[in-house]
């Protein structure tokens, strides 16, 4: 199945593409608990190597709670895009209400060790019935 990529942001050179799905059947609404997953792929369309080092989340529920999530890489690796390369990583988010939020960050290194952010787009968590 080709992954349709609904939302992108683009910081010198590099896109930031994500695919957000709700998943019922990782979720347990009855209990409060709704889950998502999220496809992210990042282009290098610039002229440097680049290496992911750390990534910077803003997750708000359906509330207007936020949580602030950071850590290093992501999904436990530290990709090397060298120019015209992307890289495709798959992860989830679980929250307490039915919708929500993200949108973030990532901190990267080109070669000669200066870093940048490179943003990763706003996208909405909504719950939604299964498709008949």
């Amino acid at each position: 199945m080709k992954q349709l990529f609904q939302h992108a942001a683009m910081t010198g050179g590099v896109t930031v593409r994500v695919a957000v799905n709700f998943l019922p059947e990782q979720s347990q609404v009855e209990s409060g608990k709704w889950f998502w997953v999220y496809h992210i792929r990042i282009e290098n369309d610039s002229s440097d190597d680049i290496q992911l080092v750390t990534r910077h989340w803003r997750i708000t529920d359906g509330r207007g709670v936020v949580n602030y999530v950071d850590g290093e890489g992501v999904v436990g690796e530290q990709p090397l895009l060298r120019p015209g390369q992307s890289h495709d990583y798959v992860s989830g988010c679980p929250l307490g209400t039915a919708q929500g939020s993200m949108q973030g960050h990532y901190v990267m290194r080109r070669n000669d060790g200066s870093r940048f952010e490179v943003a990763i787009p706003f996208f909405p968590l909504e719950a939604s019935a299964p498709a008949d």
